[in-house]
């Protein structure tokens, strides 16, 4: 084998950014060095990997695009012989995969990441966001080490351990009229519009609230990012149904909502921390899992306020 693992990272780089310039940026390696690793990979396996665009960075060939997937396997492969060999002396080192639900992942993942290294300054964690089919696509596929998700549809080869359940709960703008109630039924939400959060599992998880009522809602918009249904909410386009309850008290366009306590009893959704069961865990695994438990509870959830509803409307984002 004519070729390095540090030219593979080079490549993946260069992959993944669509740019030579984004990729040094991001690794810290010189322009002409990843040029070099790129086109030595070329000369190499006998293939063109990108389509240079003039002053518009690269695009991956269609052959470019399966090598990708390919190095990043055979990457990550290598990078877990570091964590074998820390098993066997019971230090934690090596790179951690950790796959986040796009909901949870803007308040999660920084405090509990950045803790993580800090405690472990052996580690990497390479963050991966996603729905949840994503995540239990990532975990079976050995593309993800350990998920930080809920507990929609966890099928029996994941192993699933909670941390803290988080009831739903309504989200209006702070002009709407129901924002001064200190509690909401769905049965008065029948007629009003609806911005559904659109979600693989999230929407049917949603979606199976107003049929437990005998509720059929009035969807008026969806979009499958949180940050675009709070912003829509916020200008006036309706109601969302949301489990997390984030610090911030605004929007991303800088206007406040209100969130209210959801009459009756509801399921919620649970934050927990997924793995592959068949898959024995490492000391790496384990290790960010205490972490979690440790800093993730009923009395306190990084980036969120606790899910702890009173009968006054509390400030939401």
């Amino acid at each position: 084998m004519r070729f390095s693992l540090r030219q593979l990272e080079y490549f993946i780089a260069a992959g993944e950014t669509g740019s030579i310039t984004l990729a040094s940026e991001m690794i810290h390696i010189s322009q002409p060095s990843i040029s070099t690793a790129i086109s030595h990979l070329e000369r190499e396996l006998n293939v063109q990997l990108f389509i240079r665009h003039h002053a518009q960075g690269l695009s991956l060939t269609p052959v470019g695009r399966a090598l990708l997937s390919e190095a990043k396997r055979v990457v990550g492969q290598a990078e877990s012989l570091y964590t074998v060999a820390a098993d066997t002396v019971g230090t934690v080192r090596g790179t951690l995969s950790l796959g986040c639900m796009v909901t949870l992942a803007p308040m999660l993942v920084p405090e509990l990441s950045n803790g993580f290294v800090a405690a472990f300054p052996e580690t990497t964690i390479r963050h991966v966001e996603g729905n949840q089919e994503d995540l239990l696509r990532g975990l079976r596929r050995s593309e993800v080490d350990v998920a930080l998700t809920y507990d929609l549809q966890v099928p029996d080869d994941i192993a699933f351990a909670p941390l803290v359940s988080l009831p739903p709960h309504i989200v209006v703008a702070e002009t709407h009229p129901l924002a001064q109630q200190s509690a909401v039924a769905l049965e008065e939400l029948a007629e009003q519009p609806l911005v559904l959060l659109d979600l693989p599992l999230s929407r049917e998880y949603f979606l199976a609230l107003f049929m437990a009522a005998g509720v059929v809602p009035t969807i008026a918009a969806r979009s499958a990012y949180p940050d675009l249904v709070r912003a829509m909410v916020a200008n006036g386009a309706g109601y969302a149904l949301f489990n997390v309850r984030p610090r911030s008290d605004h929007s991303l366009d800088g206007r406040k909502l209100v969130s209210i306590r959801l009459a009756g009893e509801h399921r919620p959704m649970t934050i927990g921390v997924a793995t592959l069961a068949s898959l024995a865990k490492s000391k790496l695994i384990e290790a960010f899992q205490a972490h979690c438990e440790a800093r993730i509870s009923r009395a306190y959830i990084p980036g969120m306020i606790a899910p702890v509803m009173t009968d006054r409307p509390r400030v939401e984002a």
